[in-house]
């Protein structure tokens, strides 16, 4: 399929509208990166209103674009003033802060760089050649294999986060919650909409992702009046590529099985850049020579969380471009943007728009081309970025969410959407509650409730249909095991701790 519609999709690509768009969006996600507490996530939301008014292939451009910029950028605050620009950067911040102390901030960010393109190509072509391959396999698929797949994704999303596996099912549940918002998939009967014809199509998603991401960190700013220490001086950028070649020379394996691992948990709905980071750091500690370096300047555990973080990346899209299915929060952004598009992720979209899909494809390989020059131009302005104060960006940035919020239905509803819940994501982080469950329950919530209702209509009410194809069977155990082994697994370690008491 690739080279089928290789022609074609070059001549989407290679245009001097795409170029534009790529740059723009570049600087746009270095910039958002660079500045802490500004997330690749939120930055992606705030270039939905502006994709309505683009072509299919740039408006994923420039979503994908900013999003690899932005959580390359996000590691040069924590380099420079130790705090990391979003949470993926998190597993490695003593690393790169003990190499700037140690007078090495060029080699340290180069080696940030260059791993993270190197990771991003690498889970792009994984995309390029695995996504069309999944497709033709899930033209088997029925509303049965559908329904355990959404499950398998909210699973993944509970058992797989960062916060207690109790929050993280209250914060799907209440994801799942407002996804019920709307008329009824079956019976057409309005649902929680306290009489709002606004409420009739469900809540909309793009002012509730606005919401949920940007208001919670504009909260913080005015609360908390956040203070950003003086940075590190860089030096000369030019010189950072000193001695790079035989450092990634000696980590080539680290560097193969990073971006394997990243892929792979990006393919996770749900799992996303920052697992990905921390499991290939702890992946890489486990196997290396020297594991005493680690969280005082390790460059071999840079090198492997830096490449998981890009390739967890593209990694993501495979769900979401084979089965409509979200695998983290930014591809859950460009669902709704395909949406909108008439694009409607599945198996059928690699059919009926080949061109645009390998197009898209060839953009991601693109944007991780030019994460190393314009990361270096980030790298040398980083220290005139970071003297900027959140305080004095978080109007624009406000103004940017209600024209966002307001323009997609041209309704004050959107922007009541954006404010109420993000009012809510904010209690929610507050209280150690994550907000990525419930966007996935947001998104996923019709998909699970509308094949539910066909497979048992399709049964007649039997739950053995469930189980009957392999497939569906295989994809049920999986989701079994997914609940079942955290729970013996703490199970254990209570009755290990219930005889070391005893003892």
């Amino acid at each position: 399929m690739i080279f089928q519609h290789l022609a074609a999709a070059s001549d989407l690509v290679l245009t001097w509208n795409m170029a534009l768009v790529l740059l723009s969006s570049a600087l746009f996600g270095l910039f958002v990166g660079a500045v802490p507490g500004l997330s690749a996530t939120m930055a992606t939301a705030m270039l939905v209103p502006l994709t309505f008014f683009m072509d299919p292939v740039p408006a994923i451009a420039s979503i994908v674009t900013t999003a690899a910029m932005a959580i390359f950028a996000s590691d040069i605050p924590a380099a420079l003033i130790r705090i990391p620009g979003t949470a993926a950067s998190a597993a490695y911040v003593d690393d790169l802060s003990a190499l700037t102390r140690a007078g090495k901030v060029g080699r340290a960010l180069g080696i940030s760089v260059t791993s993270s393109a190197i990771g991003g190509v690498f889970g792009s072509l994984i995309l390029m050649f695995a996504a069309p391959q999944l497709a033709l396999v899930s033209l088997n698929f029925t509303s049965f294999e559908y329904f355990w797949l959404a499950l398998l994704g909210l699973s993944a999303a509970v058992m797989l986060g960062s916060a207690s596996i109790l929050k993280s099912l209250i914060a799907l549940g209440i994801g799942l919650l407002i996804a019920c918002v709307g008329m009824d998939t079956t019976s057409g009967l309005p649902r929680f909409t306290f009489g709002l014809t606004s409420l009739l199509d469900g809540v909309a998603f793009v002012p509730a992702l606005i919401g949920m991401f940007a208001i919670p960190e504009l909260i913080r700013t005015f609360v908390h009046r956040d203070t950003i220490p003086k940075a590190a001086v860089i030096g000369n950028p030019f010189k950072m590529f000193e001695g790079l070649g035989g450092v990634l020379w000696r980590h080539k394996t680290n560097l193969a099985r990073s971006s394997t691992i990243g892929t792979i948990i990006g393919i996770l709905p749900g799992a996303g850049s920052d697992i990905a980071a921390w499991i290939s750091y702890a992946v890489s500690k486990n196997f290396s020579k020297t594991p005493a370096t680690y969280g005082r300047g390790s460059e071999e555990g840079l090198v492997d969380a830096c490449a998981a973080n890009n390739s967890a990346l593209s990694g993501a899209y495979v769900p979401a471009m084979v089965f409509g299915i979200p695998g983290d929060s930014i591809t859950a952004i460009v669902i709704g943007v395909l949406y909108v598009k008439g694009l409607n992720p599945g198996p059928m979209v690699f059919l009926t728009s080949g061109d645009t899909i390998v197009a898209i494809f060839l953009v991601f390989l693109l944007a991780n081309i030019l994460i190393v020059p314009l990361g270096l131009l980030a790298i040398g302005l980083a220290s005139q970025v970071l003297r900027v104060p959140k305080l004095a960006l978080a109007p624009l940035i406000l103004g940017f969410c209600i024209v966002g919020s307001y323009s997609i239905n041209a309704s004050a509803s959107g922007v009541i959407i954006m404010v109420v819940l993000g009012l809510l994501a904010y209690l929610m982080e507050e209280n150690g509650f994550p907000v990525a469950p419930t966007i996935l329950g947001i998104v996923m919530g019709l998909l699970v409730e509308r094949n539910l209702i066909t497979s048992l209509i399709k049964s007649d009410g039997s739950m053995v249909g469930f189980f009957e194809r392999p497939i569906a069977a295989g994809l049920a155990l999986l989701v079994a095991v997914i609940w079942i082994v955290p729970a013996l697994l703490w199970i254990g370690r209570r009755l290990k701790s219930s005889r070391e008491t005893q003892g």
